[in-house]
């Protein structure tokens, strides 16, 4: 073997080694990160998210359920929240969505004119359908923003895949054993159809010289030549045809199917829950990022304007839960069962965590350092052209009682130190 063959061997390999490496693996989870932190962080804000079970067999249910407050501080660049539709993500249809309520109300439709600063509560009940670890998430899709992601957790499948079976009976008794299945034969024949009436148009005028002999005709002036009477007439046939089978097809479903419900293109305006009783002023002073440290620092004044003793429990933004451990109450809150990977491990630092009394009023520097930050992808915020961050604040009583308050203002990176 000569030495230019080997070296072409040499190339080949490599070239072919850096294109399998390139082959996308499956996409198992984690799509919210793609999403900007300006989106995550001051658009929905996703809480009190539980799944009922961490594993189901093929055709067994879960459910998921939770609340969530379109912030105040909306972004100027994302769509409101004018016209909405409650989803769950995953990775394609592992899983079946069966029923959907927004405040107890069905969600079969979208749901319009959503008030800023407001809570709504959501469920959803879900079936497996394909055997695998997904992670499953409720997913918020905004008219002219796209879907906005919120909190998720791993659910894995079991069972075998071909069980799946989506049964229904219609309103005339007929039984589908199947959805899934029902009528595909039906679609391929006519999609058959359509592609043999497309392919006989397309093979009349390629069975004979296309390009050349045409421009010089069109040269010459003998644009008569280019279509002639027996193309009129195989034209003319071919329409005919389409038409025929067009009104044959569709009397015929009309016979087999009289009543018929077409799709639904109303939609719901939604109310809010009751508001909450505001226990909390809070004041946004100051923010900033801690680029070598990873590390989040808000500077805000709160007044306690209830008649309770009143702590800071937890910091919640983009999906992620920064608590604070000096607080039981709302360590008890977060729950054995929520995702690990959402809930940092360092927690939520005061530098005054003492409660706040009744009528006090305090600055406190909010700490909240992880490197979740850069794996969640949230730091790009430092570049975008409003940079701004915020989120929700969860204030506790002695009692466990709860009062969410939010922040947001500007955000500026810092190397070296703190500017608070």
């Amino acid at each position: 073997m000569t030495s230019c063959m080997k070296k072409l061997m040499l190339w080949v390999l490599a070239v072919s080694a850096l294109l399998i490496g390139l082959v996308p693996g499956a996409a198992m989870a984690h799509g919210e990160r793609s999403s900007e932190p300006y989106i995550r962080t001051r658009t929905v804000h996703w809480y009190d998210v539980k799944w009922s079970t961490e594993q189901i067999k093929v055709n067994d249910k879960i459910v998921v359920t939770g609340k969530f407050r379109l912030f105040n501080d909306w972004p100027e660049a994302v769509s409101p929240p004018n016209l909405v539709y409650l989803s769950s993500g995953a990775p394609a249809a592992m899983l079946v969505r069966e029923e959907t309520y927004i405040n107890e109300v069905p969600a079969r439709q979208s749901h319009k004119d959503l008030m800023l600063g407001r809570d709504y509560e959501f469920k959803m009940v879900l079936r497996g359908r394909v055997p695998g670890k997904w992670h499953l998430h409720p997913m918020l899709n905004v008219s002219g923003a796209g879907p906005i992601i919120g909190p998720g957790d791993w659910v894995e499948v079991t069972g075998n895949r071909a069980d799946f079976k989506e049964s229904v009976t219609t309103m005339h008794g007929l039984k589908i054993d199947n959805v899934e299945t029902y009528g595909v034969r039906n679609v391929q024949l006519w999609q058959a159809g359509h592609v043999l009436l497309g392919a006989v148009w397309l093979l009349w005028w390629l069975r004979r010289p296309l390009i050349i002999p045409r421009w010089r005709a069109k040269e010459q002036g003998r644009e008569d030549l280019l279509i002639t009477r027996t193309d009129d007439r195989v034209a003319v046939g071919l329409l005919v045809a389409v038409l025929a089978v067009v009104v044959v097809g569709f009397a015929q479903a009309k016979k087999n199917y009289p009543q018929l419900v077409p799709l639904q293109a109303g939609v719901h305006k939604p109310q809010p829950l009751p508001a909450q009783p505001e226990w909390v002023k809070v004041t946004f002073k100051r923010a900033e990022y801690d680029v070598p440290g990873r590390s989040m620092r808000i500077a805000a004044e709160f007044e306690n304007v209830s008649d309770k003793v009143v702590s800071i429990g937890e910091f919640a933004t983009a999906g992620l839960r920064f608590v604070n451990k000096a607080s039981p109450v709302a360590l008890k809150a977060v729950g054995a069962d929520y995702p690990k990977e959402l809930v940092p491990a360092n927690g939520l630092v005061l530098d005054k965590p003492e409660p706040l009394q009744p009528g006090e009023k305090r600055k406190v520097i909010l700490d909240a350092t992880d490197a979740a930050w850069e794996v969640e992808r949230l730091v790009s915020f430092l570049t975008n052209v409003d940079s701004r961050t915020g989120g929700l604040i969860f204030f506790y009583d002695a009692n466990g009682n709860r009062s969410i308050g939010e922040v947001y203002g500007p955000i500026l990176p810092v190397f070296k130190g703190t500017r608070l």
